[in-house]
């Protein structure tokens, strides 16, 4: 198997044709309302699994002004974040660049464990509950570009973020964007965010379809996927060029469900776009994440590399003869 998504080199250049909000994450496009890490205290029913959430920001080889890292709302208390009785929690963000940031292979695992922290640790920063932080931004940066890993998979140099529930039993909702500005949210032409396990927020309204976009390449002929704690919940559905409204295997309350679903010739190479259709619950997080048949996790991108897939429908045309 490869150990990078090579076809990404060129589809990941054509990224910055969609809005200009395409650094923020997690997407409009997807239409999630927050990312979401839980502190390590806090009930496993809740909705997070493991307490902590990685995503890697790529900047192309192209681009050479500083960036910045910006969060939205990083504190835990006030409008956005989830209480469990007062809030008392501490949430810690960690910037890491350099060798094997994302090249390690801990670093690209659904858990975190091991070596996860790879790389040269660039910036940190905790937050508790802080009025002047609550629905509003802490910026970390400047960054060169030349700070993030060089990663030839990806073409361009590649930052991770660590989110950690470090202490208490709340739940932290938070978004980021990758920014030219520390004051602005500026987008950085061609660059993308992706991860290995996504812990997100569903949207509060009802009938809301939430998409997450997992890549797929030349090499995956199987996807398993795997979601935690959807309370069975409404619908969970797979679209592809060549799958249209395929059903995936919901999980319930304080646990995981999984389903495994092939993977055609004309899909290798392309975007998915998993659907999920939330019924009832007001407030729903969950935990998702994707492995391949060599049980290598798959990443998923907040804006769809080469777009969000549109089902090719086959048409078949019979003649009758007189």
């Amino acid at each position: 198997m490869k150990s990078g998504y090579v076809y990404v080199l060129f589809l990941l250049g054509i990224t910055s044709c969609f809005d200009l909000q395409a650094q923020r994450v997690p997407n409009e496009v997807e239409k999630v309302d927050f990312l979401v890490t839980f502190s390590k205290e806090s009930p496993l029913s809740w909705g997070d699994d493991d307490y902590t959430q990685t995503f890697f920001f790529v900047v192309p080889y192209t681009f050479t002004e500083p960036v910045y890292l910006r969060v939205f709302d990083p504190d835990v208390g006030g409008k956005f974040d989830e209480p469990k009785g007062a809030f008392n929690s501490i949430t810690k963000f960690s910037i890491y660049g350099g060798e094997r940031a994302h090249t390690e292979p801990d670093a690209q695992e659904i858990d975190p464990i091991g070596n996860f922290k790879s790389g040269t640790l660039l910036a940190t920063k905790s937050f508790r509950n802080e009025v002047r932080y609550d629905a509003d931004w802490y910026t970390f940066g400047p960054f060169n570009p030349t700070q993030g890993e060089n990663d030839p998979a990806m073409n361009g140099r590649v930052f991770k973020v660590i989110c950690e529930g470090a202490k208490g039993d709340d739940g932290n909702l938070y978004r980021y964007f990758f920014s030219l500005s520390p004051t602005e949210n500026i987008p950085v032409e061609g660059a993308n965010a992706f991860t290995y396990e996504y812990s997100f927020r569903l949207p509060q309204e009802e009938r809301i379809i939430a998409h997450i976009y997992p890549f797929v390449d030349e090499d995956v002929i199987s996807i398993t996927q795997h979601n935690f704690d959807f309370d069975y919940d409404g619908e969970i559905v797979l679209y592809s060029v060549a799958k249209n409204r395929h059903k995936m295997a919901r999980s319930p309350n304080l646990g995981w469900a999984h389903s495994t679903h092939d993977i055609s010739k004309e899909e290798q190479n392309t975007t998915i776009d998993i659907q999920i259709l939330k019924h009832g619950r007001v407030n729903n997080d969950m935990v998702f994440y994707l492995r391949n048949q060599y049980d290598k996790a798959i990443p998923f991108f907040t804006i769809p590399i080469g777009g969000a897939p549109k089902y090719r429908y086959k048409v078949n045309l019979s003649y009758i003869k007189d």
